[in-house]
């Protein structure tokens, strides 16, 4: 990974933070930047973003303020998604990350080429989200 890389994935990770620039908009930085892939633990407070040749970043971002659930309720999380695909009102990235936490997502990865998005429960449930045309 090159130092114009770790540039762009720290950058696109503070953007998601201060809302500065949509998921399509990071999406399609990351992809021209070479990425495949990233992975966001909210356990851990991290994400990774992967290169299609196996190098990785892993880097430190916001701490949840609120526990993921031990309960996986996809019903809200797709809302929560809803809300974030349509830029609702008083949407926030930071404001996703723990409605979709309080609803039992203890992270999610993001795949270019599959084009999706997996979102985990504690217990290995999933819900799987195709990116919109």
């Amino acid at each position: 990974m090159n130092e114009h890389q770790l540039t762009v994935a720290r950058t696109c990770l503070s953007a998601a933070e201060d809302n500065s620039m949509t998921f399509p908009q990071i999406v399609g930085t990351l992809m021209a930047e070479g990425f495949e892939s990233y992975l966001v633990d909210f356990r851990r407070a991290t994400a990774t973003y992967y290169l299609s040749g196996g190098d990785s970043i892993e880097l430190p971002m916001h701490r949840l303020d609120v526990p993921v659930a031990p309960e996986f309720d996809a019903a809200s999380i797709r809302e929560a998604i809803g809300e974030a695909q349509r830029l609702a009102p008083g949407y926030s990235y930071k404001g996703f990350c723990a409605k979709v936490a309080t609803a039992g997502c203890a992270g999610y990865v993001v795949s270019f080429p599959g084009r999706r998005a997996v979102y985990l429960g504690r217990t290995a449930e999933t819900h799987v989200e195709h990116f919109p045309n």
